[in-house]
């Protein structure tokens, strides 16, 4: 089929004067950007003009345009919709991305349910259910919905009532009086809605009058020398306090408001958001923003509350920024359309508000520092370990790293490994085991020798047909670890100049306690700061070459024995050794069980399994006669 050229000037002439989506591509059709448009017309024209300003970000973008398409809307509005949807899909490249995509819990109460339960919650959908939150802890909601069953009894089940009424008996939860028992009639409707109403007073911050009973209850049972009674409900108390001191005041109106504060440094932005619900703080959540860095605040402020709002089921009358924003009152249209209520967008000044505003921003900014400081440390641990390395063996530009280990037990099951590390940190995916087959007894210099011809050959051969070098065995290492001395440095030389490979080769040589003391490299053992980030990082490398070969070696003995004794069993294939498998953690439990247990763990005929219980006891009677 042949497509026919996409010409750029030609397209532009086509676009309509219409509100809409366009959807850039580059030369590999992958979307790398979605805009919305008053007119299509106008907005995409301008990104190919080259009078019109633009930001350096979209410049690079526009240098990759291979070719755009659009999607016409009835209005700006539809437009904005399904750029956010279009968005959240595709993840383009140049598009300012929230960094993550959370969903909050909630604690749902079904007041729509003639005896209403109290649930843990990750949607609010439109039902008779009464919601509260979003909180940003899980731990936080769960926590407080134990509570409430614990001080008002109500059930947890999910039993259709009334129509299950009398239908099997109370479960546990009646028997340590956690629950009413509504399932057989022992409570009735009104009198559970009446504990139900005292808990939703509680959930929007009443705590009042819990606290009172709780405390009289407390006394009362003290008083009656039920000293385990009183301790119960002094638990009670103090969880209900706890709860109480959580819910920060925030201000006296009862609205539900978010307020998002904006920080940024030369590396990272980030948005913090304040929930107020019912006029309390009852939790807050940072948000990175990436492709940011060349956006204006507003900008990205903007990108941020499309995002953000179009994925968040609960949406505040009022949202306060730190400074307008160009599409205020478009956002504010699709906002109140979702919530069902005005919703209202505003720049505090003064007062209450705005200082909450600037406590969310001063957090964003704390995020920043904290995370600088953090990712120093990390810098440390890694590209700084490897400049240190650098300057030790008088390298340049050390990326790639690869190490080898040989693990075998008396030479059984010979097994090699290699792992990356890219400027400093395990490359996982590049990885690779290797099953010793030219060596069958305890020879670490010719496993070595074989692991690493059949490491470098495999990379030569790739590299011929690729013209490439970006797989894991095409891309060669930059630095060769060998985890020994002399020996080992020796071997890998050998087989690289054999194959004429040029890579520098350091050997790691241990102390009579197989600690790591000192490198070997070109020709000499050269000392190390064992306090360094430099060592630190050989020792890590060391530890994760020695793990993975430990770690295959460990799942082929496992195998072999597994399978080297169920297969000389009669009557047993490949299917049923998968289940026997599956059913025994070891052939010792496999051994002890009855023809009877067999059959049963493992799903096989009784026939089968008394074959192999009784291969099982023959082969016991066999060892005693030679013990013996």
């Amino acid at each position: 089929m042949n497509v026919e050229p996409f010409d750029v000037q030609e397209e532009l002439k086509k676009l309509p004067g219409k509100p809409g989506v366009y959807i850039m591509h580059d030369a590999k059709d992958t979307i790398i950007y979605v805009g919305k448009a008053v007119n299509l017309k106008n907005r995409v024209r301008s990104y190919f003009r080259e009078s019109t300003k633009k930001s350096p970000k979209i410049e690079r973008m526009v240098s990759f345009i291979s070719r755009f398409e659009y999607i016409v809307t009835d209005s700006e509005l539809e437009a904005l919709v399904l750029e956010n949807n279009l968005i959240k899909e595709h993840s383009p490249k140049y598009n300012t991305m929230l960094k993550d995509d959370k969903t909050y819990p909630y604690i749902k109460v079904t007041v729509g349910e003639a005896f209403p339960r109290i649930l843990f919650s990750r949607q609010m959908k439109k039902d008779k259910s009464r919601y509260y939150g979003p909180y940003t802890s899980a731990v936080s909601v769960k926590d407080t919905i134990d509570l409430m069953n614990k001080l008002y009894c109500l059930r947890t089940c999910n039993r259709n009532l009334p129509r299950d009424i009398g239908q099997g008996r109370p479960c546990l939860n009646f028997h340590i009086k956690a629950c009413t028992a509504p399932c057989v009639g022992k409570e009735t409707q009104e009198e559970y809605r009446l504990r139900v109403n005292k808990a939703l007073e509680f959930l929007n911050g009443n705590y009042g009058p819990v606290l009172k009973e709780l405390e009289e209850k407390m006394l009362a049972a003290s008083e009656n020398l039920a000293f385990e009674e009183a301790a119960k409900y002094r638990e009670l108390l103090f969880s209900v306090r706890s709860v109480a001191q959580k819910q920060k005041i925030t201000n006296s109106d009862g609205e539900n408001k978010d307020f998002v504060g904006l920080a940024r440094n030369e590396r990272d932005v980030v948005i913090q958001v304040f929930f107020v619900r019912e006029g309390k703080l009852i939790g807050r959540e940072h948000f990175y923003m990436k492709q940011a860095q060349e956006e204006k605040d507003a900008e990205i402020l903007q990108s941020f509350l499309k995002q953000f709002y179009a994925g968040t089921p609960f949406i505040p009358k009022e949202i306060y920024l730190q400074e307008t924003i160009e599409e205020a009152l478009l956002i504010e249209k699709w906002l109140s359309q979702k919530n069902d209520t005005v919703v209202h967008l505003r720049v505090p000044m003064k007062g209450q508000k705005e200082k909450m505003l600037d406590l969310a921003i001063r957090n964003a900014e704390m995020i920043l520092s904290k995370d600088a400081e953090k990712l120093k440390r990390e810098e440390m641990r890694t590209t700084g370990a490897v400049k240190e390395l650098e300057q030790l063996l008088r390298l340049g530009n050390l990326v790639r790293m690869e190490a080898f280990d040989i693990s075998n037990i008396s030479g059984f099951a010979n097994v090699g490994s290699m792992v990356v590390f890219e400027k400093g940190k395990p490359k996982k995916s590049d990885y690779r085991k290797f099953n010793i087959k030219s060596v069958s007894g305890p020879d670490d210099y010719a496993c070595m020798k074989e692991v690493l011809t059949r490491r470098f050959r495999h990379g030569l051969a790739e590299r011929e047909e690729t013209d490439e070098a970006f797989g894991s065995f095409t891309r060669f290492p930059d630095l060769l670890l060998m985890d020994g001395g002399k020996g080992q440095v020796n071997i890998a030389l050998s087989v690289l100049d054999e194959l004429g490979i040029r890579i520098p080769v350091c050997g790691m040589v241990k102390d009579d306690n197989h600690r790591t003391r000192g490198l070997y490299y070109n020709g000499e053992e050269m000392p190390i700061d064992t306090h360094s980030e430099g060592f630190h990082l050989i020792t890590r490398i060391q530890d994760e070459a020695h793990r993975f070969a430990i770690e295959y070696h460990r799942s082929l003995r496992t195998k072999a024995q597994v399978h080297s004794v169920l297969d000389e069993i009669p009557g047993v294939g490949p299917a049923r050794r998968k289940a026997l498998m599956k059913s025994f953690a070891s052939i010792d439990e496999l051994k002890k069980a009855t023809a009877q247990e067999i059959a049963t763990s493992a799903a096989l005929p009784l026939s089968v399994s008394e074959g192999i219980a009784a291969y099982f006891s023959d082969k016991s009677s066999e060892d005693t006669q030679k013990e013996m």
